[in-house]
């Protein structure tokens, strides 16, 4: 069954962007945020972001000026 994108994220794309750094996070040590009936690092995430538990902001890109 597909994940359940939250309409808080713009796109597909995005979800699929937030829960990957945050399955990275959940790798390298960060604690989950949900109690799941599974230890895979990608599950977790995807769970997480369709409970909207993952915060995330979106930069601006910085403009260096020339000479």
């Amino acid at each position: 069954m597909p994940p359940k994108i939250p309409k808080e994220y713009d796109s597909k794309f995005r979800f699929v962007l937030v829960a990957a750094q945050r399955a990275h996070q959940i790798l390298h040590g960060a604690p989950p945020k949900l109690k799941v009936n599974s230890d895979k690092a990608a599950y977790i995430a995807i769970k997480e972001a369709e409970a909207n538990l993952i915060r995330y902001e979106i930069l601006e890109p910085v403009v260096e000026e020339g000479p």
